[in-house]
């Protein structure tokens, strides 16, 4: 009986990998991680490196390409016949931290090539591992929230703080702006659908602050010292916020602080 585990899609580098190392380590929980590039015994080996009271058989490897569909569906099917049959096992907490940054300043830099592979991996890849995980969470006639908090399942999506429209007062960077702004629409109207449903899950968005791994490293110059998060760090400061969220904090973006960011 596996009962509930942590979903971590992808989960094999920066903020991510930081991700699945930091439940591994401070739970006791199965930890489902995919993965796509590296060998599933070298990302093995990175993420229980340095961890030597992790009992390594909690660590479920899933290999996933975010912008192929057909990877997505099988990646969840490969979940689900992992799972003990007739066992009630379900998502306690999932992160879904796909994103791609092609910093556009000026019109004449949008590319159509450019702004298709930002939706992709930006909104559609997350629209489609919602379509074929949210199987997963806990069915409504499961729903005893009062009696067993402890159902409540944290479906976050990694977004970021320039997907605020209110908060845009520099400009540039706009398939990035225009992809983090439509993920957010998708987490809002993904929780109404838990709502209307009685599923007994939240579902958020987070924002991290800028940190230190590929996406944000040409820009780590102008960001202030203790503004550049390692990921390990930032994946601490996450998973703090999405343990304390409470049922009226569903369907917003929350940043690494538990402040609001507004739309």
């Amino acid at each position: 009986m596996m009962g509930p585990f942590i979903l971590i899609a992808p989960a094999s580098r920066g903020l991510s990998l930081a991700l699945a190392r930091h439940y591994l380590q401070t739970t006791s929980l199965p930890v489902f991680a995919t993965h796509r590039g590296p060998t599933p015994s070298e990302i093995r080996t990175t993420m229980l490196s340095g961890l030597p009271d992790v009992d390594p058989t909690r660590l479920h490897l899933l290999p996933m390409e975010l912008t192929s569909e057909k990877s997505i569906a099988s990646a969840a099917e490969s979940l689900k016949q992992s799972l003990p049959a007739h066992s009630h096992s379900y998502i306690s907490t999932a992160f879904f931290t796909g994103g791609i940054l092609h910093p556009e300043r000026q019109p004449s830099a949008l590319e159509a090539s450019a702004l298709s592979e930002t939706f992709t991996t930006n909104v559609i890849s997350h629209l489609l591992c919602i379509k074929h995980f949210s199987q997963f969470l806990p069915d409504a006639k499961s729903q005893q929230q009062k009696q067993q908090p402890e159902l409540l399942s944290k479906w976050v999506h990694v977004s970021a703080r320039v997907g605020s429209i209110s908060d845009n007062r520099l400009g540039g960077w706009y398939s990035y702006r225009a992809s983090k702004a439509a993920l957010n629409q998708v987490v809002r109207t993904f929780d109404i659908h838990l709502q209307r449903k009685k599923i007994p899950g939240v579902c958020v968005g987070v924002h991290p602050g800028t940190v230190k791994t590929g996406l944000s490293e040409q820009f780590w110059d102008g960001v202030p010292e203790d503004k550049l998060f390692e990921p390990e760090y930032a994946a601490k400061l996450l998973a703090g916020v999405v343990r304390g969220l409470k049922v009226e904090q569903r369907g917003r973006i929350w940043d690494w602080e538990g402040k609001e960011v507004l739309p």
